[in-house]
């Protein structure tokens, strides 16, 4: 799906196809237009000695029908058991490498036949493509891998990819390493991944979605479902967002150029499923001076909360997680003087936050709203005075010192520590700093 995003937003087809003629491992790629709920959007197959990559429980309901004895030959085994004579017994010693498909499937195989990432890094590593998507594609892989490998119990080096599933899972990867490079943009930023639900088919048996792999993958990645039962973040898909993606945000605000749409295999009744790619740019002074991020605003206006419990309130928001707190005196309804409570914090806090505020104050009611705040890259450095460190928190702009503080709380731990007024700490601190970097 990412290679036809990839396509449909203006990646030339002959550079992916270059790249699977350059991995020299017998697929090929087969690009067409489809729709999909009503989207129309790029199809990219792999193809592999004549056998398309398949969603995952179509790869192994075929397996599995593959694997199955025909009638005569359960016959066949039945009358073997009962008529010899002497007992057979075979000892099988079973590899406890984990085997995974392209599908990203992975399960403990009786016969390791596939490619183990020294292999698949070699491959990698001969392939006519620049360095750096080399070392991105050898980075997704062992984001794989290891991955696999906890959950599994074993060493990243023993997990091996399945025959065919290795082949495709490379040209995914690869591919999108080398398709990713070719936009030419300076991040990809993705938004929260609905991962479906239900439960999927795989090599060991049937799980919950999303497979455990796809969890391993993404412990800081913003998840959801809408209800659709089926799998819609696999783990190789996983891998790729976990090392191309710089960081996970709702629609970063920017001139849009171009999108694309690439699709998946299946068509959802109402579910358009694609994945979309769009590119654009963001305003000079927002891409150089500031960083951008959607925060959350709570507001409770407060008439009758004793303001002892006011002063604990906000230092309660503060240890939960809010960004800031604080609050504005105001005249509310029938002229009574009041306190409009604030706290800004991060969407994921917003509930717990909320809850709190009910809890600890009288009001009946907290707004809620979504907000982008822009905010200069900030940095922490020491400098030491007389009486010990303090911490100097530094803001800059276009690599420029633009502003500069001593930390409140260490110059008053300071202070009292010493018996020296705060004013005289902060004042040191700044002194240090200031003179440390005329030198």
């Amino acid at each position: 799906m990412f290679l036809g995003a990839l396509i449909d937003a203006g990646v030339p087809p002959r550079v992916l196809e270059e790249t699977v003629a350059a991995l020299g491992v017998g697929a090929r790629l087969e690009i067409s237009r489809v729709i999909r709920s009503g989207i129309s959007a790029t199809k990219v197959d792999v193809w592999v000695d004549g056998e398309k990559d398949l969603p995952r429980e179509e790869y192994w309901a075929k397996q599995n029908v593959a694997r199955a004895p025909s009638p005569a030959q359960t016959h066949q085994e039945h009358a073997h058991h009962h008529d010899d004579k002497h007992s057979h017994h075979h000892n099988h010693e079973h590899s406890s490498d984990s085997s995974i498909s392209g599908t990203g499937v992975s399960a403990p195989h009786e016969h390791s036949h596939g490619r183990g990432l020294k292999e698949i890094r070699e491959i990698i590593g001969k392939a006519a493509i620049s360095d750096t998507a080399k070392k991105t594609a050898i980075a997704i892989f062992e984001a794989l891998g290891a991955a696999e490998a906890r959950i599994h119990a074993t060493s990243i080096e023993k997990v091996h990819f399945h025959e065919v599933g290795a082949v495709d899972a490379m040209v995914d990867i690869v591919c999108a390493a080398v398709g990713a490079e070719a936009l030419g943009v300076d991040e990809i930023v993705c938004s929260p991944l609905n991962v479906g639900g239900g439960m999927v088919k795989c090599a060991h048996g049937t799980f919950p979605v999303p497979a455990p792999a796809t969890v391993e993958l993404l412990p800081d990645a913003p998840v959801y479902s809408t209800g659709v039962q089926a799998e819609l973040v696999t783990p190789t898909g996983a891998a790729i967002v976990k090392t191309l993606v710089k960081r996970f945000a709702a629609f970063p605000e920017m001139t849009i150029e171009k999108s694309g749409y690439g699709a998946g295999s299946r068509d959802f009744p109402g579910h358009p499923n694609v994945v979309r790619l769009t590119i654009g740019e963001v305003a000079t002074a927002l891409a150089t001076n500031t960083s951008s991020e959607l925060l959350t605003v709570l507001e409770a206006n407060l008439d009758d909360l004793n303001p002892q419990v006011f002063g604990y309130v906000m230092d309660r928001l503060l240890e939960e997680g809010a960004l800031d707190a604080f609050g504005v005196p105001v005249q509310m309804k029938k002229n009574r003087p009041g306190t409009l409570l604030t706290a800004l914090c991060r969407p994921e806090d917003a509930n717990k936050l909320t809850q709190l505020i009910f809890s600890e104050t009288t009001t009946l009611g907290v707004r809620r709203r979504d907000e982008v705040r822009l905010s200069l890259a900030r940095r922490w450095e020491n400098v030491r005075t007389q009486w010990g460190d303090v911490r100097i928190k530094i803001a800059s702009m276009n690599g420029t010192v633009t502003n500069y503080a001593p930390e409140y709380e260490d110059c008053r731990r300071i202070a009292t520590e010493h018996r020296v007024p705060l004013k005289t700490v902060m004042q040191e601190a700044t002194r240090a700093y200031t003179g440390s970097n005329r030198q």
